[in-house]
């Protein structure tokens, strides 16, 4: 008895239950005097068990309560310094409320599906695959755009796990409003809850129904929420615009809304919120403009991608002579052959990389002809330049307030997320010391354990189940026992019946 009553796990939690070891252990000797003396005891024992049983279904109850919830947003295009540009109160409430990281340092090609991949990855470009927003594959001979259908296809995301996924395997429940690729069944998984993307969708329906995902009994723990602006306003006006500080105000508005409404539903000391970006943007002129078709023929490459990183692919047995072409062509941009891209942009090793790679400098635009369509803004420029950084606020239980950090990298993200949800991140490119500063609590929280894939998590109410049969079991055959102590011959001499308790 004393095995199996010393110490009960339901659900991962230990519970003591000393109590009924010490009464099994008296049964054996104990000698009723009469009936009256009887009876009180077992009302306490009941009333132990019933508080035993209490306790331990509520703390397997209180596990899934306790659970940790995030929430994370993009306003794509949202540029570190927009901030303190137009007054922005509800940026600066979740600054004094949390964290502000003033520089953040994005993968590159710093565009918009490359780096939000990453931030749910914590990969570089060139191992998560998603490494352009227009990609071609040589080897399937395949080509994306993230305008096509074929964003669609999970074959092109497959080459990592997004962080819904790694959630969802530890028995978790996720929610995405139109974060790219969270409409895709990447790995055969969607998110529990998912918007496919519509564009035309307002902001205010995609955080209501985030909200709803995040309240009930089934509500989920992890969210990502994707809202278009300033990054369409950015690229048609220019960052530069005295327009643009009505953009930005309203979007700190729609910070606003989504605050007022995690306030309303009770989550707003609950859900940790981290508010960051893809990208920055940076100014054009139409006076800074490389015509691709002055120095090289198309006839001899496939121009793959946009400005300001674009990737050429030469014909067969072409490619020294379009790389002689280009290298030395313009000094406002630069050429790499694949294999000499340099280590620190992480951007080689991706069958989806080109052979060649044509990069301009910031503010410079690169086309064949200047028939294409221009833009006053844009972005995708070497990942060091502070215009292409992103904003990142955060706020929440697991965050320390009031609390300012120079700088980190996208890919740090990722592990920093699995920290707060308690998941066991997969293989990638961050690093949670570098951004540990940022919580309460800088100690490693313990993964949780993932159950069999597909399969709902139930262990917390099997072991609640089996935990409370093991103890009504026991009592049933300890009262059993007492019961038929209390029904002795009445015959039975003195000298037994005044035995001492042992």
């Amino acid at each position: 008895m004393r095995l199996f009553f010393a110490e009960i796990e339901i659900g991962g939690t230990s519970c003591v239950c000393r109590v009924f070891t010490f009464f099994f252990q008296r049964a054996k000797y104990y000698r009723p005097l009469r009936r009256s003396f009887i009876m009180p005891d077992l009302l306490v024992i009941k009333r132990c068990f019933l508080s035993c049983l209490l306790l331990l279904l509520q703390t397997s109850s209180s596990q899934q309560d306790e659970q940790s919830q995030l929430l994370l947003v993009s306003f794509d295009g949202f540029r570190w310094d927009y901030v303190n540009r137009v007054h922005t109160p509800n940026f600066h409430a979740l600054m004094d409320e949390g964290v502000l990281v003033e520089q953040v340092e994005n993968t590159y090609i710093t565009k918009t599906y490359p780096n939000h991949y990453t931030l749910v990855t914590g990969l570089h470009a060139e191992t998560h695959g998603i490494v352009a927003n227009e990609m071609y594959d040589p080897i399937h001979n395949r080509s994306f755009s993230m305008e096509g259908p074929e964003v669609y296809d999970a074959w092109w995301w497959e080459e990592a796990v997004p962080l819904w996924v790694t959630n969802q395997k530890a028995g978790r429940k996720s929610g995405a409003a139109m974060w790219p690729g969270s409409d895709v069944a990447i790995g055969g998984t969607y998110p529990t809850h998912y918007l496919r993307y519509n564009a035309s969708m307002p902001f205010e329906t995609r955080v209501e129904t985030l909200i709803n995902w995040f309240s009930g009994p089934e509500a989920i723990s992890f969210g990502v929420l994707y809202w278009e602006e300033p990054d369409e306003s950015g690229h048609n006006l220019g960052p530069e615009s005295p327009l643009m500080d009505l953009i930005i105000a309203d979007i700190d508005k729609k910070l606003g809304f989504l605050r007022g409404k995690l306030q309303t539903a009770g989550l707003y000391d609950k859900v940790n919120l981290i508010v960051t970006s893809d990208h920055g943007m940076t100014q054009l002129s139409h006076d800074k403009i490389i015509e691709l078709d002055t120095y090289v023929s198309r006839d001899l490459y496939t121009w793959v991608d946009k400005s300001p990183v674009v990737g050429i692919l030469p014909k067969d047995g072409k490619l020294e002579e379009v790389y002689n072409s280009l290298k030395n062509a313009n000094p406002n941009m630069v050429v790499y052959k694949k294999e000499e891209i340099p280590d620190h942009f992480h951007y080689r090793h991706n069958v989806r990389i080109m052979p060649l790679i044509i990069e301009v400098k910031e503010g410079w635009t690169v086309m064949q002809d200047r028939n294409g369509s221009f833009m006053l803004g844009n972005h995708g420029y070497d990942n060091s330049l502070p215009s292409m950084h992103p904003v990142f606020v955060a706020r929440g239980p697991t965050f320390r307030r009031r609390y300012t950090k120079a700088s980190m990298r996208s890919v740090d993200l990722y592990p920093l997320m699995c920290s707060i949800l308690g998941l066991k991140p997969l293989p990638n490119n961050g690093s949670l010391s570098s951004v540990q500063d940022l919580l309460v609590n800088t100690s490693n929280p313990k993964p949780v354990v993932s159950p069999v894939p597909g399969e709902p998590s139930y262990a917390w109410a099997v072991g609640s189940v089996l935990g409370a049969a093991l103890v009504i079991g026991f009592l049933f055959i300890f009262v059993q026992q007492v019961t038929q102590r209390q029904h002795l011959p009445l015959h039975q001499s003195d000298s037994e019946m005044t035995q001492p308790l042992l």
